[in-house]
């Protein structure tokens, strides 16, 4: 997750904000400023590159990962950067034009569609953090209520889409909030996971040597969760022509195991952590 930031914008820059991806090829942070406009609680910027045939590297980038660092002022938060289709892009962009008309020119020099890119709360919905962490097993349960509570949520998005009916009354095909919202719960759940099997699990291991099989057994729960996760990635690349009949049963299954492993991990893990401090305490 993007978390720093390049250089700081000031109360002066008025409507530039400063946007952190994550390099689609090299997994590197990039960060670009840019103008923004308010909609409602929503933040809007546009790939316009301005009117180049192209789109810019970061719009590449937040289509391959959709969790985004933001910095407005003196803010920084992570967002979901979800372009927006159909009427909704073009009342969006009329609305972008009205506040900056140059966006308006920047269109005039290219065929291409410009996107128009709404900044989300990143965050599911009714989701509070704890008021208080003391223990490792307290941020193991707070990790695990904030992916089981995305996950709650692709699945309510992705039923209320297709409850919809699409053009001229033929099924709906899969959409882009759907697609940012999947891929963004898919890069939190990996980060999740590469830090268990890189950090947390030998650390355990190491004192609890007889715990060797349930530790073989978590990680291969994760290969299998991996898979998942990359057969839905993989159906979400061209939303085009995905079948959202497979899509949703993936999808399923993919929460059927995910929450068994999260279960079965919370009942191994919680009492070997309930007396670790949290944040660690430096040596």
């Amino acid at each position: 997750m993007p978390t720093s930031f390049q250089q700081p914008v000031t109360h002066e820059d008025g409507n530039l904000l400063l946007l952190t991806t994550t390099g689609a090829r090299t997994g590197r942070p990039r960060t670009a400023t840019l103008r923004y406009v308010r909609h409602g609680g929503a933040l809007l910027v546009v790939a316009s590159h301005p009117g180049s045939p192209r789109r810019p590297g970061w719009y590449h980038d937040l289509l391959a990962r959709p969790v985004v660092g933001v910095e407005v002022g003196s803010r920084s938060f992570e967002a979901l950067a979800v372009p927006a289709e159909g009427p909704r892009r073009e009342e969006l962009f009329a609305h972008v034009v009205r506040a900056a008309p140059a966006y308006g020119d920047h269109q005039a020099r290219t065929a291409r569609p410009l996107p128009v890119v709404v900044l989300e709360r990143a965050e599911p919905e009714g989701w509070e953090a704890p008021e208080e962490v003391r223990t490792l097993a307290d941020k193991l349960l707070e990790v695990h209520t904030w992916l089981r509570g995305q996950l709650r949520q692709v699945r309510a998005e992705a039923e209320a889409h297709f409850a919809s009916p699409g053009p001229a009354g033929a099924p709906p095909g899969l959409g882009l909030q759907i697609r940012q919202r999947c891929l963004a719960f898919c890069q939190a759940l990996e980060f999740h996971h590469v830090s268990e099997d890189g950090h947390l699990f030998p650390g355990i291991a190491h004192h609890h040597p007889h715990l060797a099989g349930v530790f073989d057994r978590l990680a291969d729960e994760h290969r299998t969760v991996a898979r998942l996760q990359g057969e839905l990635a993989a159906l979400l690349t061209d939303i085009a022509v995905a079948d959202p009949r497979r899509f949703r049963a993936e999808l399923a299954e993919m929460s059927a195991q995910l929450n068994a492993h999260l279960d079965h991990e919370e009942e191994v893990l919680l009492p070997l952590l309930a007396e670790v401090a949290w944040p660690p305490v430096a040596p």
